[in-house]
């Protein structure tokens, strides 16, 4: 049995897959990037190996994705975030056409054609507003810890509107509100309405099509989900595996290449 690999570098937070010849997750790995992006690479896809109990040179071929992928120094080749989270998405969801992928430092909108390919994309990678760092900077205001901004974020009944597009100020104009009396489920709910907002118009922007798969580390946050659904007016896909779904499709790029190698294509025949 051979085995594939996907590394996953993200701003904040490093994804490790394996996946078998069948396509099934072996193993999976998350860890916090830190200042030293290479040992955060090695390091994850270390501990997917430990748990998987499969050896290094099982795994044939590597891909490294992400903002890092190329200080994935262990791997075969580097693809895309955008191709790697297309892939992982229609591998889960084969019917997604359009995918939402909010990540710590950047949000994109991926169209998907009919045969699984990318047919365009955009992503707001000049402002930080309207992803998982906007969320952080609320929950530093607040003092609340990451996870618990959904949950309280959904016991709100009538939430604020929050103005700024700008992470830096973000935490000032949620101490305003805060300083106002409003509720903090209030000025939360207010907050993941105003991401949901700007990820819509990037979805927008590529042609919003059915299904809507939502990928990257803010899908684990339920109103996040939730503000986005009541945005656009549908059910979004998400999978307890949302997390990984750039490390899952840079490995499944890996397994192509495997194949590939196993069964090179036959020279075409000269016509006369």
């Amino acid at each position: 049995m051979a085995y594939a690999g996907g590394v996953d570098v993200g701003s904040t937070q490093t994804k490790a897959v394996i996946i078998n010849e069948d396509q099934e997750i072996v193993a999976r790995v998350l860890r916090e990037t830190g200042a030293n992006v290479v040992h955060a690479a090695e390091q994850s896809f270390a501990d997917a190996l430990d748990r998987s109990g499969i050896k290094d040179d099982e795994v044939e071929y590597i891909i490294g994705t992400g903002y890092g992928r190329y200080r994935v120094t262990f791997g075969n080749a580097q693809v895309t975030e955008i191709s790697c989270h297309g892939r992982g998405a229609v591998h889960m969801f084969p019917a997604t056409r359009t995918v939402v992928d909010m990540g710590g430092q950047d949000t994109k909108a991926i169209r998907i054609g009919d045969t699984g390919e990318i047919v365009d994309f955009c992503m707001n990678d000049k402002c930080a507003a309207g992803t998982g760092r906007f969320l952080g900077a609320a929950a530093a205001a607040l003092d609340l810890p990451l996870d618990e901004l959904g949950p309280t974020a959904l016991r709100s009944d009538r939430p604020v509107r929050i103005s700024t597009t700008c992470t830096v100020f973000a935490e000032s104009e949620v101490l305003s509100w805060l300083g106002k009396g409003k509720k903090l489920e209030d000025i939360l709910w207010g907050v993941h309405q105003s991401i949901a907002s700007r990820s819509c118009g990037l979805m927008r922007r590529v042609g919003l099509e059915e299904q809507i798969t939502f990928t990257g580390g803010v899908t684990r946050n339920v109103a996040m989900v939730k503000a986005l659904e009541e945005k656009i007016g549908t059910t979004f896909n998400v999978s307890d595996d949302s997390h990984f779904m750039g490390a899952i499709g840079a490995a499944l790029f890996a397994l192509d290449q495997i194949r590939a190698s196993r069964h090179p294509r036959e020279p075409a025949e000269a016509k006369t």
